[in-house]
């Protein structure tokens, strides 16, 4: 029998999974990748997501250029619900984009999606989702540079951007931006925007962001693996997931 777990940060009693399921799906969300045959002048790793074979040009010099577990993690979740979270036609940003991957997994999947990040990073974003998204999507994804905390009523006005959904992977880490990251989430949530938001834990100081967090967004655990050290989020504004719950079940 699975056990039950409380999470004393989470409002809601999450089903932890047995060990042995715990590692039989980080097994298969693993097998989803694979690696060239021969070395190639340019670094690059394969995926299997969405019915497409994805391949991911990377950089070792940053962060933000390499495919982190996270991500993994938030786009197997994307393709085995894709019946429960419909992304098509939906509107979807990812933030802290690095390479891609999810925002690539979200467009096979029928959604407008929006892959933002660093300037420096932009080149390699934009070359990525472009090359596995060409004439195979309905919607042809877009990059844009998104600075945490910088500029967002100027380049994201909220009269204008809706958002049905935020992506995010991996983009609570060793860094000095964790203020303007929150301020980031929080001025693209609208009342109905679904954050989904896969976090490695690390340092204390960087797991304390998330009762941070929660002091603005209701949190739900949605998947948890312990033998990675992640886990996936549902978020939505304060009382908006009540709300969302009570809607779905009149």
């Amino acid at each position: 029998e699975n056990r039950r777990v409380s999470f004393e940060v989470h409002r809601e009693i999450y089903v932890e999974p047995r060990e042995k399921e715990d590692e039989q799906i980080v097994a298969e969300i693993m097998r989803r990748r694979f690696f060239p045959a021969v070395i190639t002048h340019k670094a690059w790793e394969g995926f299997h997501f969405a019915g497409h074979e994805i391949r991911i040009t990377e950089a070792t010099d940053c962060y933000g250029a390499v495919v982190w577990p996270s991500a993994l993690v938030l786009c197997y979740f994307l393709e085995t619900h894709s019946k429960q979270y419909n992304f098509v036609d939906k509107n979807v940003i990812e933030i802290g984009a690095g390479t891609g991957l999810v925002s690539i997994v979200a467009s096979l999947l029928g959604a407008r999606v929006t892959a933002t990040d660093l300037p420096e990073l932009l080149g390699n974003l934009q070359h990525n989702v472009l090359q596995n998204t060409k004439l195979k999507c309905k919607h042809q994804p877009c990059a844009k540079e998104l600075s945490w905390g910088i500029d967002l009523e100027k380049n994201f006005p909220r009269t204008s951007c809706h958002f049905d959904y935020i992506m995010a992977a991996d983009v609570v880490y060793h860094h000095p931006f964790l203020d303007e990251l929150l301020l980031t989430f929080d001025h693209l949530c609208k009342n109905d925007t679904v954050i989904l938001w896969a976090m490695k834990f690390r340092l204390d100081k960087e797991n304390q962001f998330v009762g941070r967090f929660q002091a603005l967004f209701d949190l739900e655990v949605i998947f948890n693996f312990p033998s990675l050290n992640i886990t996936l989020y549902k978020a939505m504004r304060k009382n908006q997931m009540k709300v969302r719950h009570s809607k779905l079940a009149v």
